[in-house]
């Protein structure tokens, strides 16, 4: 989501070219808001247009007209070209990101060894393909059912995985403490990386990490720098979405065993995110190296301030 929304803004300049900085700004903003108001979780999405935004105002700042705001014609024209071509190298270069990680996180599947997993991210799944091509035997447990009850995209990667001769056991979340004795390591990727060094994945997310960190099991996130984004959330209850997690019902007349319809409130498994605090993560692998939660903290302090 964050890379379509990129490039969903980079085609914006293209074919709705502004003609002074101030109308580029606002043009981004105005339309970067539409993007975010049309999905219900738009914490991803934000991650990658508040960040391609700044890209775009540093692009700016390091023009030599970016403080004439009567910049002519021709000299905007000019610097228009200049930022779609900045643009599209920034959405390229966010697109190596993941082979980029595949190759740096690798290393840390031991030959041998067992990775915990979850959810749906493409960017473990490279981890994983990576680490089998290198020759790395290892084994897989992936925590299906009542966390996302092994949807398509799940099945997908699950198949994915066997295709390449790795053993892959998919399990509930009840059976994950049961399992922790096998596991080598925890591997999970994140929606959002937050300004103190934590992520923002999918449900479930959180309580796998407090079970492996408490058994002494090292607990990696892998995710994109496109994913950095501009929060500091204090817990789970101080997310900017709306979540149907805790559905509270009273036995009312009418209703039966109070059963009418489906317990948890109307949304899915996998649309529910969660909230991971930086003291759970061992590292976070992106494609400029490996991190310390606080690490990533100072480096997102140097993008937004």
């Amino acid at each position: 989501m964050p890379l379509a929304a990129i490039e969903s803004l980079i085609l914006l300049l293209s074919h709705f070219p502004p003609s002074t900085i101030s109308e580029t700004l606002s043009l981004l903003s105005h339309h970067a808001s539409i993007l975010k108001s049309s999905v219900k979780d738009p914490i991803a999405l934000s991650a990658g247009t508040d960040l391609f935004q700044r890209y775009i105002v540093s692009t700016l700042h390091s023009s030599p007209s970016h403080n004439n705001e009567n910049t002519s014609g021709e000299d905007f024209r000019a610097i228009r070209d200049h930022l779609l071509s900045s643009g599209w190298l920034f959405s390229q270069r966010a697109k190596e990101a993941r082979g980029l990680i595949a190759r740096t996180a690798r290393k840390f599947v031991s030959d041998e060894g067992t990775v915990l997993t979850a959810g749906r991210s493409r960017v473990v799944a490279a981890v994983l393909d990576a680490a089998a091509d290198e020759g790395m035997k290892f084994r897989v447990i992936y925590v299906g059912g009542g966390m996302d009850d092994v949807s398509a995209k799940s099945n997908e990667m699950v198949q994915q995985l066997r295709e390449k001769r790795i053993p892959v056991a998919v399990i509930k979340p009840t059976a994950v403490a049961y399992s922790l004795g096998k596991t080598t390591m925890m591997m999970v990727g994140a929606e959002g990386v937050v300004e103190n060094g934590g992520i923002i994945s999918q449900m479930g997310t959180y309580q796998l990490a407090l079970l492996a960190k408490s058994v002494g099991k090292p607990v990696y996130v892998v995710a994109e720098s496109h994913k950095f984004v501009r929060l500091y959330p204090f817990g789970q209850y101080d997310l900017p979405i709306r979540q149907t997690v805790l559905d509270f019902r009273e036995l009312h007349d009418g209703d039966g065993d109070g059963r009418d319809g489906k317990e948890g409130g109307e949304q899915e498994d996998d649309e529910a995110v969660d909230y991971t605090p930086p003291e759970l993560i061992t590292a976070l692998v992106t494609e400029v190296g490996v991190h310390t939660p606080s690490a990533v903290s100072e480096e997102l302090i140097k993008i937004w301030y």
